[in-house]
């Protein structure tokens, strides 16, 4: 559930519209080939998960194999990663709620800011509801892994569900019978067209790696870690095509196309029956389904990155205090607060340059995860390895290669469209290499005045 909240977020809703404007028909095929490109990196984390059961995900692999500084590096990249992705998620939940009020008439249409009286001030109403989500998720996984989980598992399961539904209603809708999809790729740029699409979508597929942030907390973590990445990574790829395919067959890509980020619930009131039981209409579906999508995948990511910080503290490469359980909750408490901070502070950035830094920093990540396979391989090969990746060592070279070209994309694409992300993240990497050698140095010098101090009691 943690990877399927992750996964299926709000990705689905609004990016569907945005590739059939890129590869028209194609949009399916464009998830589908991510979803192939995932599988490879899925089955790297897979064997590691099985072979290092330690909480910390890609982080913890990496801090198995490689020096200090890489894996402080990956740790600090991939707790970044998750925190502002936590933040896009909250800003994406605020107005899909702020819609769902104004469906059954709760709020007027356009909200222009709410009241804080506590310090009598007045927010816009977007970031005021962003931040009521991100602190309430943090302070239900700060007080309890077992309510975190469970919000996990009934939200998710809700999404998925509205997602069903909506499948069932358009694949029986008689326009579908008639769909078109051909031409199948676009105007003149033909199959190249489904490269960019792919680079813009990924993201919808990040999240089964999140699976492995949790790992020492999982029963049977070796068998039981392995089959939750594919069944996750299978779920979402089935639910995607089938989403894709009932929104193109309906609407049509060019329909879909204007439709941009609305897409999904422009395609829902095409077929959708109105007067439904609670829910009135296709778009109110749709609009429930969104609202589930953001919360379930930030309460995903704020159990992700507050793991990533524990692992970290643990490993003594962030502050002792990171990597100690609260001794009422049993929860990473310190880590989990600081992520959410962290995470607030996000919602200030620009949202387009916080998802491009998001989808750089996990592409980069997922680089260096298929590498640790190598390595491990090469370094240990007598090693415990409950699950063995077939056909080593292809699977982790293609996701190498397959990465390192998605990532040369964005990186073009950011070059051309978006500076303000690139330097953001170099400058967020910069920064967590001053502090780690601050760190280091501080460490040291109390490490030699300790072995002083015993040294002259002992004499």
């Amino acid at each position: 559930m943690i990877g399927m909240g992750a996964m299926i977020g709000a990705g689905i809703f609004v990016l569907t519209g945005l590739a059939a404007e890129i590869a028209g028909p194609a949009a399916i095929l464009v998830f589908a080939l991510n979803g192939v490109v995932t599988a490879f990196t899925g089955l790297s984390y897979a064997e590691l998960a099985a072979s290092i059961p330690k909480s910390g995900g890609g982080y913890a692999f990496v801090r198995e194999v490689f020096a200090d500084l890489p894996s402080f590096v990956m740790g600090w990249m991939l707790w970044f990663a998750y925190m502002i992705a936590g933040g896009l998620y909250a800003l994406g939940f605020a107005p899909n709620f702020l819609e769902l009020l104004h469906v059954y008439d709760v709020a007027p249409a356009e909200v222009g800011a709410v009241a804080l009286p506590v310090v009598d001030i007045a927010v816009p109403a977007g970031i005021g509801l962003a931040f009521v989500a991100v602190l309430g998720l943090v302070a239900l996984n700060a007080v309890s892994t077992a309510a975190s989980g469970s919000v996990e598992t009934i939200f998710t399961l809700v999404k998925v569900g509205i997602l069903v539904v909506f499948v069932a209603f358009g694949a029986t809708a008689p326009m579908f019978s008639t769909a078109e999809f051909q031409p199948l790729f676009p105007g003149d740029s033909g199959a190249f067209s489904v490269l960019p699409a792919m680079g813009l979508t990924f993201i919808a597929f990040e999240g089964y790696d999140l699976i492995t942030t949790v790992t020492e907390e999982v029963k049977n973590p070796r068998e039981n870690i392995p089959k939750a990445i594919f069944a996750s990574l299978a779920v979402t790829v089935v639910v995607y095509l089938a989403v894709v395919g009932v929104a193109v067959g309906t609407l049509g890509a060019q329909g879909l196309a204007e439709a941009g980020e609305a897409g999904i619930a422009q395609a829902a009131t095409e077929f959708m029956p109105t007067g439904l039981p609670v829910i009135q209409n296709g778009g109110a579906i749709i609009v429930f389904g969104a609202v589930f999508s953001t919360l379930t995948a930030l309460n995903a990511v704020v159990i992700a990155s507050s793991r990533v910080a524990f692992s970290m503290g643990r490993e003594e490469q962030l502050l002792p205090s990171f990597g100690q359980l609260h001794h009422r909750y049993g929860t990473p408490f310190v880590a989990i607060l600081a992520s959410g901070v962290v995470m607030l502070g996000s919602v200030a950035l620009p949202t387009q340059s916080a998802g491009n830094m998001s989808s750089l920093f996990f592409l980069l990540s997922f680089i260096v995860v298929n590498g640790s396979v190598i390595k491990l391989r090469r370094e240990r090969p007598n090693m415990n390895r409950p699950y063995e990746l077939p056909y080593y060592p292809i699977p982790p070279i293609l996701g190498i290669v397959l990465n390192l070209v998605l990532t040369g994309v964005l990186v073009w694409y950011l070059l051309r469209t978006d500076v303000l992300a690139l330097l953001l993240s170099g400058g967020w990497i910069l920064l967590g290499v001053a502090a780690y050698a601050v760190y280091t140095h501080l460490r040291a010098d109390e490490t030699e005045t300790r072995d002083e101090t015993t040294s002259a009691v002992d004499d």
